[in-house]
């Protein structure tokens, strides 16, 4: 048997389920911190052909991923994703979704159509987690705490569905070495944005 490895709140004999990646340099991360991608699951929501225009490094990504062992499926959404055929036979330990969006609109993010566009998504991917998670799992989901982002009530939504925050503590970047968010809709989609303060929320479904 190999020795545990971890990085962060995460461990080598983890299942981890990663949504809604982008060019997949979070999972790439992750997977080279714990020693292999054997017990990780990595989505997107974009097909491969579409993550090709879209990103310059993510088939680099999704190669290394797949040489460590690490399942990658694309066209994942996250608000059906306890249905899709690869998936609905497993659970997992840790499913993970940073920085969850419904994407851009010709309006400003504060604008309360916008928020509850982006609340129906993650109220969607915790809906369909809590139906994927072993009996001591864990939904983590990254996200930004300043105005007007905090108007989406994570934590809310979170209880909504049977689930209960265990914690909430400062997302850094440079945690996961060579993660790169990335906007990943118009023409600037290959392009980072600043993500402030942001923390990662855990839940756990309530007894």
């Amino acid at each position: 048997m190999e020795a545990e490895k971890r990085i962060k709140r995460y461990s080598s004999s983890h299942k981890i389920l990663l949504v809604g990646e982008g060019d997949f340099s979070f999972a790439a991360s992750l997977a080279r911190s714990l020693g292999s991608g054997v017990n990780m699951v990595a989505t997107s929501l974009d097909s491969k052909v579409m993550l090709n225009k879209k990103y310059n490094e993510a088939m680099a990504n999704v190669s290394r991923l797949e040489d460590m062992g690490c399942t990658v499926i694309h066209e994942v959404d996250c608000c059906t994703m306890s249905q899709h055929p690869k998936l609905m036979s497993n659970l997992f330990d840790s499913i993970v979704f940073n920085f969850p969006h419904a994407g851009f609109f010709f309006t400003s993010e504060s604008t309360p159509y916008v928020i509850d566009l982006h609340k129906n998504v993650v109220k969607g991917f915790l809906r369909n987690a809590v139906e994927m998670l072993t009996e001591n799992g864990e939904v983590h989901i990254t996200h930004k705490t300043t105005h007007p982002f905090n108007m989406w009530e994570i934590e809310k939504l979170a209880n909504e569905v049977g689930l209960g925050l265990l914690g909430k503590v400062p997302f850094i970047d440079w945690h996961y070495p060579g993660y790169k968010n990335k906007r990943g809709e118009g023409h600037r989609c290959n392009e980072s944005f600043p993500i402030g303060k942001s923390s990662t929320y855990k839940f756990k479904i309530m007894n």
